[in-house]
């Protein structure tokens, strides 16, 4: 994106890649559909340490902008829930798209390229005269590379996170903000699996596959949406979802039947001389019920617990508390929290405050969108400030 716009924009542009195979990571996304936008993208569908950096960027280039980007290609797209677009055509569509802009606005490829050492300008006024300033068009940075060494005026760092891995990702664009100076905040894996003790889950384990819509939140933040059980812990997109929010030590509030009134229901039934677990199969996938109740209390007909009980089990229902041990990591994780500081940015250009000529977008900076398109839709906007920019 950001190549597309600096080269309409006349300038000469080389894009570099490690990789033998382009835009891996917008390959598989989607089930190999990509899930390319959200229609209902705002600020708050990001995490950032600077909540207000991303709003620039997202205000000038819109998911219809990104809409009429295909339409024009004659590529055909889906909505599914929450205005998440899916691409009719598989992923391999979309690629083609971007590659083909790039193509015809003049970009040149190099890849696989591996950058062995980027070398900063000399200092400020190094060579200079008096009152003399580095000329806009002076050489700043000079890359050296497998391909040879190139030397650039403008320098853009789009190499992503550490989330999966066997796609190409590396530390690589924080470490070349480190080499710049630039601060970084915590990295963590986002939209991430969690996982618990396998002592402490061996009896959920068993229900590795069974899904439930549900509740879930982690301080002030909730999300629902399915959450699946798997033999190591939970995921699913409600799981996914709090995971980018969730923090060490925190436990997680799940309500497990959002829609209903328990301590209602158990009143009305509390005459009724049916097992625990199988008055609340009629509610629960009967697998959930039974390994539930089991962790919870003897299982006993209704009729045969007090009232306090009765009240005691809707309250735990619709708020089951548990406390996750970590995450499965970068390589299940969709996303990487944190990274380039943005307050070290410009949010209108992506631009580094004290290092210009050097920019850094999408996801190697500290704005993480929740599931649902929103992290390509950063990825095409960042893109897109800096190359009408850079």
């Amino acid at each position: 994106m950001c190549a597309i716009g600096a080269a309409r924009r006349g300038r000469a542009v080389l894009l570099l890649d490690h990789s033998e195979k382009l835009a891996e990571k917008i390959r598989i996304s989607g089930g190999g559909n990509c899930n390319f936008t959200n229609l209902h993208t705002r600020p708050e569908n990001y995490l950032s340490g600077n909540p207000h950096f991303c709003r620039s960027a997202l205000a000038r280039y819109t998911p219809q902008h990104f809409i009429a980007l295909l339409d024009k290609h004659g590529i055909r797209y889906h909505e599914k829930t929450s205005g998440q677009l899916f691409c009719d055509d598989g992923s391999d569509a979309i690629i083609a798209v971007l590659k083909n802009e790039c193509d015809a606005a003049g970009v040149r490829w190099c890849m696989p390229c591996e950058v062995r050492k980027i070398h900063p300008p000399p200092p400020e006024g190094e060579g200079l005269g008096v009152g003399e300033r580095l000329p806009q068009s002076a050489t700043r940075f000079t890359v050296a590379t497998s391909h040879g060494t190139f030397h650039a005026r403008s320098l853009v760092i789009a190499t992503g996170g550490l989330s999966i891995p066997k796609t190409g990702a590396t530390p690589f664009g924080y470490k070349v903000a480190q080499q710049f100076g630039v601060p970084m905040t915590r990295l963590k894996p986002g939209l991430v699996p969690l996982s618990f003790h396998p002592d402490e889950w061996k009896s959920y384990a068993g229900l590795a596959g069974v899904s439930v819509e549900a509740m879930v939140s982690c301080g002030k933040q909730t999300f629902r949406d399915d959450l699946l059980f798997t033999h190591r812990g939970l995921s699913g997109p409600a799981i996914l979802q709090i995971s980018s929010y969730w923090e060490h030590g925190q436990p997680l509030h799940i309500n497990l039947l959002p829609d209903r009134n328990m301590r209602e229901i158990f009143a009305q039934q509390h005459g009724s001389r049916m097992l625990l677990d199988n008055f609340l199969a009629h509610y629960l996938p009967r697998r959930l019920a039974e390994i539930w109740c089991a962790q919870t209390i003897e299982n006993k007909p209704l009729n045969q617990y007090a009232d306090k009980e009765l009240a005691t089990l809707a309250e735990r229902l619709h708020d089951w508390q548990i406390t996750p041990t970590g995450t499965l990591g970068y390589a299940k994780a969709e996303v990487t929290c944190g990274g380039v500081d943005t307050r070290a940015l410009s949010s209108k250009t992506m631009e580094c405050n004290n290092v210009p000529g050097l920019y850094f977008i999408g996801e190697v900076v500290d704005v993480t969108g929740q599931l649902g398109g929103f992290n390509f839709q950063w990825a095409w906007a960042s893109g897109h400030a800096a190359g009408e920019a850079c």
